[in-house]
C-alpha cells in the first residue's frame, strides 16, 4: 500500500497496436487522477495508424457512407456530357443551385456532423476512463486483503446500466465475471491479449450489434487485469438524430435552392421569351414590334441591339416594298399605251397578213400577262406593307363557291360538302374570291381544269392550339405536284416543274392565295387528290376574329 496512486497502474512506454473488429483508430489518452498513460487500442484491420487525442470516431453505419471509389468509363461520361446539353437553360440554372445547395450543405453538415461526434465521443472517453480508473482503484485497495474473495468483490463493483466488468488474476490465472453470460471471452481477443501482456488499452466492439467500448487496465501491484464494458446506446441514438437533423437540413437545403433556382431561371428567361415573342411577331408580319427597355444594362445592351436589328429589317423590307410598288405603278402607265395600241391593231386584224396575226397574238398574250403580273406585283405590295382590311362576314361557301366558279368560266364545277359541316366560315368575300379565281386558275393552266371542290371541317394544330377549321380543296385533273415542289410552289415567281413553267401565268397566283388565308388566320398545301392530280387545301379559322 506504499505506492502511490501514479503507480497504480503499470505504464508502458512501448507503442503496441491490437487489430479491432471494427474500424477505428489508435489514440493515445492520459490516465488523468490515476497519473498513467492509457493507450488506446483502436484499429482497423486493414490500416495501423496512430490518432491525435480528442480524434476518436464511433464505429457506426454511417460509416457506410464513404464507399468505394468507382471509375466510370470515357463513354458513360460522354453520355452524361450530352445529356447536359441537351437540357434547357432553365433547368441548367435550377440544376446549378440545387448542385451547389448539395454542396454548401453537405459540406456544413459534414463538419457539423464530425464536429458534434467527436465532441460527443471525446466527453464519452473521459467518462468512461475515470469510471473504469475508479473501479480498478477500488480493486486494488481491496484485493490486497481479499484476494480469495475476487468474484464477490467484482460483482460489488458499480458498473453502467448495460454494462459488466470481468477480473483476471495472473498468479492464479483466473478470471472472475460479474455476470454468467458476459466472460472475458465477450471482450475482443485482441483488447484481452494485450492486458495480459501489461498494456492497458481500450476498444470499441460489439456485442449482438448493440456498440460497447471496452477498456482494459493494467494492475501492476497486484499483477492482475481488470475489464469493464461500457455501452455506446445513448451515444449512437445522439448521433443518428443529428445525422437524422442534418440529412433533413440537407433536403430541405437542397428543395430551397430548387425553388430559388426556378424563381431565378424564369427571372433569367423573361427577356429571352420576350425576344422570342418578338422575333416570331417579326416573322408573322408585325415589322413595328418592339422590346420595352430595361433598367439592367446588361439585359439593356441585348433590348437596344434586338429593336435597331428590327429597326433595319422594317426599313429594309418597307424599302422594298416601296421599290417593288413604286415600279409596279410606274409599269401601269406604258403597259396601258401598250394594251392600247395592241387593241387597235387587233381591231385592224382582217388588214394583217397570217404572218403578222400570229405575231400579234403572241405580242396580245404577253401584253396581258405582264399586265395582269404588274396588278399582282401591286396586290402583294399592299399585302406586305398591311394597307389592306379584313372585313369578315359569317357566309354559306358552297352558294359562293358555285357563283365564283360560274364567273371564271368553270360553271357546272361539282361543289362538295362534307358530312358534319355545315360549310359556314366568317371570310372576307371579296379576298375569298380571290382565292378562289387563283385557285381555279391555276386549276386550268397547270391541271387540265378542276374537277371538284370539297368543303368540310378538320382539326388544325399548326399554331400549337388544337382548333376546328373550315378547309376548302380544288381538285384537278393534272400530273399533280412532286413533293419536292409543295413546299415552295406557294413562293413569289415559283412555276414548279419545267412542264408547269412552259404552262404560262405569272407565278404570283399562288402566292397571293397563300397571303390571303395567312391573313384569315389558316393554312394551304397541296397534296394528291384520289384521281391521281393536285388538290389544293386552305382553311379558314371559324372564329370571328
Amino acid at each position: 500500500m506504499g505506492r502511490s496512486d501514479g503507480d497504480l497502474l503499470h505504464k508502458t512506454h512501448t507503442s503496441h497496436t491490437v487489430l479491432s473488429q471494427t474500424p477505428g483508430k489508435l489514440v493515445t489518452v492520459h490516465a488523468g487522477v490515476v497519473g498513467a498513460d492509457l493507450p488506446l487500442v483502436f484499429t482497423s484491420q486493414r490500416d495501423r495508424t496512430r490518432m491525435s487525442p480528442g480524434s476518436l470516431a464511433l464505429p457506426e453505419p454511417g460509416d457506410s457512407l464513404f464507399g468505394e471509389r468507382s471509375f466510370v468509363g470515357q463513354d458513360w461520361r460522354v453520355t452524361l456530357l450530352e445529356r447536359l446539353r441537351s437540357i434547357s437553360l432553365r433547368q441548367r440554372v435550377t440544376l446549378l443551385f440545387v448542385v451547389t445547395g448539395l454542396l454548401a450543405s453537405v459540406t456544413l453538415s459534414t463538419a457539423s456532423y464530425l464536429t458534434a461526434r467527436s465532441y460527443v465521443l471525446q466527453r464519452r472517453d473521459e467518462v468512461v476512463e475515470r469510471q473504469a480508473f475508479n473501479n480498478a482503484q477500488l480493486i486494488r485497495s481491496q484485493i490486497r486483503t481479499r484476494r480469495s474473495e475476487a468474484f464477490e468483490l467484482i460483482s460489488n463493483v458499480r458498473t453502467e446500466q448495460g454494462g459488466f466488468a470481468v477480473l483476471h488474476l495472473r498468479p492464479e490465472n483466473l478470471f472472475f465475471s460479474q455476470e454468467i453470460r458476459y466472460t472475458q471471452n465477450t471482450f475482443p481477443t485482441e483488447l484481452v491479449d494485450a492486458a495480459l501482456t501489461g498494456i492497458t488499452a481500450r476498444q470499441r466492439f460489439n456485442i449482438d450489434g448493440q456498440p460497447y467500448i471496452g477498456v482494459a487496465v493494467h494492475i501492476a501491484d497486484i499483477d492482475a487485469q481488470y475489464f469493464e464494458a461500457f455501452p455506446l446506446d445513448d451515444e449512437q441514438r445522439t448521433l443518428t438524430a443529428i445525422g437524422s437533423a442534418l440529412v433533413v437540413g440537407i433536403i430541405v437545403v437542397a428543395v430551397l435552392a430548387g425553388l430559388v433556382g426556378v424563381a431565378v431561371g424564369r427571372r433569367i428567361m423573361r427577356p429571352l421569351e420576350r425576344v422570342s415573342e418578338a422575333a416570331g411577331d417579326i416573322a408573322k408580319g408585325g415589322l413595328d414590334t418592339r422590346l420595352d427597355s430595361e433598367v439592367d444594362p446588361d439585359l439593356a445592351r441585348l433590348i437596344t441591339s434586338f429593336n435597331g436589328m428590327a429597326d433595319a429589317v422594317q426599313t429594309r423590307i418597307e424599302r422594298e416594298t416601296r421599290f417593288a410598288s413604286d415600279v409596279s405603278h410606274e409599269l401601269r402607265s406604258p403597259i396601258t399605251a401598250l394594251a392600247a395600241a395592241v387593241e387597235v391593231l387587233d381591231a385592224r386584224r382582217a388588214d394583217l397578213n397570217d404572218r403578222t396575226q400570229q405575231a400579234l397574238d403572241v405580242v396580245i398574250s404577253q401584253v396581258r400577262r405582264f399586265d395582269q403580273m404588274v396588278i399582282d406585283l401591286l396586290e402583294l405590295s399592299r399585302l406586305d406593307v398591311g394597307v389592306t382590311d379584313l372585313h369578315r362576314e359569317t357566309t354559306d361557301l358552297a352558294p359562293l363557291v358555285r357563283r365564283i366558279a360560274q364567273r371564271y368560266g368553270a360553271e357546272g364545277l361539282p361543289v362538295e360538302v362534307e358530312s358534319g359541316s355545315d360549310g359556314v366560315a366568317p371570310i372576307d368575300k371579296r379576298r375569298f374570291e380571290r382565292i378562289m379565281a387563283n385557285l381555279l386558275d391555276n386549276a386550268r393552266i397547270h391541271g387540265a381544269g378542276a374537277t371538284r371542290v370539297v368543303i368540310g371541317v378538320l382539326r388544325d394544330d399548326a399554331h400549337g392550339v388544337d382548333r376546328p377549321m373550315v378547309f376548302v380543296a380544288v381538285e384537278d385533273a393534272g400530273p399533280g405536284v412532286t413533293v419536292s415542289e409543295r413546299a415552295r410552289i406557294f413562293e413569289r415567281f415559283a412555276r414548279g416543274s419545267a412542264g408547269r413553267s412552259r404552262s404560262g401565268g405569272t407565278g404570283l397566283g399562288l402566292a397571293l392565295v397563300a397571303e390571303h388565308v395567312r391573313a384569315h388566320g389558316g393554312r394551304t398545301w397541296v397534296e394528291d387528290s384520289r384521281s391521281g392530280g393536285a388538290r389544293f387545301v386552305v382553311t379558314f379559322s371559324m372564329e370571328d376574329s
